[in-house]
């Protein structure tokens, strides 16, 4: 989907009143006739002029248009009711206005009312965005010149067209930090998530982050990628090369989304924390709570300072973690992995990693082990209330 007809669903959802018109050659004045302008169907014209649009007399209606979301013009709404006339137009657009030329005859006219006095209009020109737009609102091309009959709105269709919609504006991977955000921006808004609701709901905030980023990685990746493995390949060794470089991108994405999506969670959640600090021997923990100030300076308490590593799974790595903070002996490790053995869980705990893993994953975990998990929300009131207390203030406000 393009940005474009993108936009132009929205307009007609978002609106009062719309209907949509293909531009004809007496729209443009063309044909001969003595009055251009875009030809108002009667449906939509009954509402417009709300009544007014009586045979006999002529009435008009003075508004603001938007076209294509850029130009504004002091346009005229006019219904010719007098002698063998009975139809409205819309007129007045200034000089040399684009979108009367006659190259746009056959395309597609959307108009959406905001107010009364307020339109958006928006111009289709290729068939992709015709039939995108007429087959979203279920529309035969006979059957336009009526008013559009708004789609219900389902949170999961909404997102489909975000995320679309992103792909659509893009031409090559983006960074990851790109990739997260645009992600969790298209869920919160097809879902209406505020930074409260996120709050209340870290745990299946995160997971929802998560899952709707591989699929727009997914959608990505096919956009980019289609292309080239469409191609034949001249050889075996381009063909791995190939096959390889789309594999390193999906492991090396995994990793930094999820730091992404945790930071986000800890926005939302109001607490203090920095990314990468550098510590002892060089190491970058994932999170130190509440920043890399407070743990370089040894007058501050080390028992108000939190670390969080993130890892998608951990059956292994997770020993990386241990020696990230020597002034933090209690390590917190946020994990992806769905369940992990008896006896790495042992291990852990020998070496005072504590597991973070989201809520509804803890029931999957060795029962003996179940009650030594945390999972976000609590890591988030865990750090809430270490960054609550007074001597901790002492030193941020500094």
């Amino acid at each position: 989907m393009t940005n474009l007809l993108q936009k132009t669903i929205e307009s007609v959802q978002s609106s009062d009143c719309s209907f949509c018109h293909f531009i004809s050659p007496n729209d443009t004045g063309k044909t001969g006739g003595h009055q251009s302008g875009f030809y108002i169907p009667k449906e939509p014209q009954h509402v417009i002029f709300n009544g007014a649009d009586k045979k006999g007399d002529n009435s008009d209606l003075y508004v603001k248009i938007q076209w294509q979301g850029d130009v504004i013009t002091d346009s005229r709404f006019v219904y010719y009711g007098k002698g063998t006339r009975d139809e409205s137009r819309i007129t007045r657009f200034g000089k040399d206005f684009e979108w009367l030329r006659d190259d746009h005859v056959g395309d597609l006219l959307v108009i959406s009312r905001n107010d009364p006095e307020n339109f958006k209009a928006w111009i289709l020109s290729t068939e992709e965005d015709i039939e995108g737009f007429l087959d979203y609102f279920a529309i035969s091309p006979k059957d336009t010149n009526k008013l559009i009959q708004k789609k219900e709105a389902y949170p999961e269709d909404e997102l489909y067209h975000l995320l679309a919609s992103f792909v659509g504006s893009i031409d090559r991977f983006p960074e990851t930090t790109v990739m997260a955000n645009a992600a969790r921006n298209c869920f919160n808004k097809a879902y209406h998530l505020s930074d409260t609701a996120i709050e209340k709901a870290p745990d299946k905030s995160l997971l929802n982050w998560v899952n709707t980023e591989y699929d727009l990685f997914k959608m990505v990746e096919e956009k980019i990628y289609s292309p080239i493995i469409s191609t034949p390949f001249p050889d075996i060794s381009s063909f791995v090369e190939a096959a390889n470089k789309i594999l390193n991108r999906r492991k090396s994405r995994a990793g930094k989304s999820l730091e992404h999506h945790l930071a986000a969670v800890f926005d939302a959640s109001h607490i203090i924390y920095e990314e990468q600090v550098i510590t002892e021997e060089n190491k970058k923990p994932d999170f130190i709570f509440p920043n890399g100030e407070c743990y370089h300076n040894f007058v501050f308490p080390a028992k108000y300072l939190v670390s969080l590593a993130a890892k998608t799974t951990c059956k292994d790595r997770w020993r990386q973690v241990i020696n990230e903070a020597n002034r933090i002996p209690e390590k917190h490790l946020f994990t992806l992995q769905q369940t992990i053995s008896k006896n790495q869980l042992r291990e852990m705990a020998d070496e005072h990693v504590h597991l973070v893993v989201p809520h509804n994953y803890i029931k999957n975990y060795p029962k003996e082990y179940q009650e030594s998990l945390i999972d976000l929300g609590q890591f988030v009131s865990f750090v809430k209330e270490k960054e609550s207390d007074e001597k901790v203030k002492q030193f941020l406000i500094r």
